[in-house]
Formats: C-alpha cells, structure tokens, sequence
C-alpha cells in the first residue's frame, strides 16, 4: 500500500476523529439499535432502520481512517530543513504578479486541505507549480480563469 503524506496536525486531527467515532458514536449507535430492538416488530420500525444505517456509516468511516492513518506517512513540518525549497508541509508566502496580492498557503495532505485556513492539497495545481521552487521563483499556475503567476516571497516551515 503507498503512504499518503499527512501532517502531524493532520494525523492528530485524524486519531482524535477516531477516538471520537470508538468511544462516542459507536457506543450511542449500539444503544440506538437495542431501544429501537425492544419496541417490537422491526420490519416497519424507522428508528431501527435509521440506527442501523447510522452504524453502517460510523463502522465505515472507522474503517476508512484507520487504513488512512496505517498508510500515513506522518511529517512534522517544524523539523524540515530543506534549505529554502518548497516541499510538503512548507508554508509559502506568494505574491500575484498581475495584482500584487499576498497570500499564504500551507502545502498539505488531501485530508487536511482547506482553503479558508490557508491548507492547500499537495495535488492541487497550486501546490504541484510550487514544490520544488525556492524564493525569489515565479510558479506558472494554471487556472480555470487562465494563467496565474506567483512570485514566491517566503518558504517557512512552521
């Protein structure tokens, strides 16, 4: 199976998810069905659909975050030292040459991504015109509205 990059933020993120679903909505999707069990005839009792439905969704999403975080290649930006690059886990402030708009972007995993907090998904096309690059480099971008070029100010690794 291939690893899948994953921040220590993203990974702690993931582990509290599953502490969650372990102790918190399983034990309430167990109860559910009982309850739903002791009022008889199942055959036409919503609740016991709906709780049944529910349990197929938490068993799943368990099984889904324990293969993402089996699979995690866990990396701790803070201790990078990839001398100015910009790598996974970079934190990169960028320029817009055409506008002279600043913004700052953290390159993460896919489960990490969101743009609202700066967190963009390393196979974002963003994020793949930037690795690499170091500051002072101009990322060519292709966007949906047309070419987009950046100027990296600052590579950080925070």
């Amino acid at each position: 199976m291939a690893t899948i990059p994953i921040t220590l933020r993203g990974a702690e993120k993931l582990k509290a998810e599953l502490h969650q679903l372990k102790t918190v909505e399983r034990p309430w999707v167990i109860n559910a069905i009982a309850e739903a069990r002791a009022q008889g005839d199942l055959s036409e009792n919503a609740e016991y659909d709906a709780a049944k439905d529910r349990q197929g969704f938490v068993e799943g999403r368990i099984q889904e975050v324990e293969g993402k975080l089996s699979a995690a290649q866990i990396i701790d930006p803070s201790s990078l030292d990839a001398g100015g690059r910009v790598v996974f886990g970079a934190t990169v402030e960028l320029e817009e040459e055409s506008t002279g708009e600043v913004v700052k972007y953290q390159i993460v995993g896919e489960d990490e991504a969101d743009l609202k907090f700066g967190l963009i998904n390393i196979s974002s096309p963003i994020a793949r015109a930037l690795i690499g690059k170091e500051e002072g480099d101009v990322a060519v971008v292709q966007a949906p509205g047309g070419e987009k070029r950046y100027e990296i100010v600052a590579v950080s690794y925070i």
